[in-house]
């Protein structure tokens, strides 16, 4: 069981029209992006993808914030998930390079509870940028 994690909390997760890996991907359907796919090759059909979810096969694997930063710059508008090893002290970074959301597995979200999470939940006011800036 998956537990999804957004700025307001722990919440179920309500996509139910599954997954289509990247390379059996067709238009329309939603996207398993692994951690070291190229996202050029998404280009020419982002905008017929509702949701792409990029995987973390480890914490210590940031290649999922480059492809989300990417995606977004591309132009993708659609929904953008972290699945995997994302910890609740980078969840303002996968907010910050595009992500919308964070699925992680029930045992995670134990070791993590969601307290930890919200604490990071603030992601816009908690950057040196604006500390700078001031």
């Amino acid at each position: 069981m998956s537990v999804i994690v957004t700025d307001t909390g722990f919440g179920p997760d309500t996509w139910t029209q599954g997954f289509a890996a990247l390379a059996e991907g067709q238009s329309g359907a939603a996207l398993d992006v692994a951690s070291d796919a190229d996202p050029a090759t998404l280009a020419a059909t982002l905008a017929d993808i509702p949701m792409i979810r990029i995987d973390f096969p480890s914490f210590a694997d940031g290649r999922g914030f480059t492809i989300a930063r990417r995606l977004r710059l591309m132009g993708f508008t659609g929904r953008l998930r972290a699945r995997g090893h994302v910890l609740a002290d980078q969840y303002a970074m996968a907010r910050r390079s595009g992500f919308d959301e964070v699925e992680i597995s029930a045992e995670l979200a134990a070791r993590q509870p969601e307290p930890q999470w919200l604490a990071r939940a603030d992601w816009q006011a908690h950057d040196y940028q604006s500390r700078l800036r001031a």
